[in-house]
């Protein structure tokens, strides 16, 4: 069962990431979002979760200078940054997704952005690391180790705990949910009934989540 849910969330990103367009977002008079990919996605994998907020009232946006989001995360915070007040955003909810919430996270911690962010809702976010991909043989992957000293000094981190809602699925091949894991003190965590660490990012359940989730931070 495990390896057909690996297989099924690789089908699911090759097919999310090939999706051509770019849906019109703006508008809405709720909360504003700003979306962030993980490591090696574009935004057109959050295009489902991106289209349930803006349904529910959310403009939402993008940073198309994260590419497919290589960097390491202190070059990807200043890039969600600048894009922050490019826009001039301001009580916005940062939803990240995997590496995303890393930089999410990041960018809280910033004094020339961290007041403009109201809240994250980070999904299948290593908040930790994840113990695979420290011998990864990609480097931008291996930056995401629990040995990692970037990742070690995020974790330490807890300022902005209170101000996150941390999805997860009861099935991640790539970020483990470790024995005995100490949880993400003065966050909200939610464990979703799915399999997979892309393609639950397609599932309504985990939109209604995420925008259950910004509408609470936003309030």
């Amino acid at each position: 069962m495990r390896l057909s849910a690996r297989l099924a969330d690789y089908a699911w990103l090759v097919r999310a990431q090939l999706r051509p367009g770019r849906p019109d977002w703006s508008g809405g008079t709720a909360a504003p979002v700003l979306l962030v990919p993980g490591i090696w996605e574009t935004w057109h994998v959050l295009r489902d979760l991106g289209d349930a907020l803006h349904r529910a009232g959310h403009p939402v946006h993008v940073v198309p200078g994260l590419g497919t989001n290589s960097a390491d995360l202190e070059v990807s915070a200043g890039l969600v940054r600048e894009r922050l007040l490019a826009l001039d955003l301001r009580g916005v909810v940062l939803v990240g997704h995997s590496k995303g919430g890393l930089i999410a996270k990041q960018v809280m911690a910033r004094p020339d952005a961290g007041d403009r962010v109201a809240g994250l809702v980070a999904v299948a976010t290593p908040f930790s690391g994840s113990r695979y991909a420290t011998w990864f043989p990609a480097g931008p992957v291996r930056r995401l180790s629990p040995r990692d000293p970037a990742i070690r000094r995020l974790a330490a981190q807890t300022a902005s705990h209170a101000r996150t809602v941390a999805l997860r699925p009861r099935f991640d091949p790539h970020v483990p949910r470790e024995a005995g894991a100490a949880p993400l003190a003065g966050a909200v965590e939610v464990e979703l009934p799915y399999e997979g660490h892309f393609r639950l990012l397609g599932e309504p359940g985990l939109h209604e989540a995420v925008v259950h989730a910004v509408q609470g931070l936003s309030a």
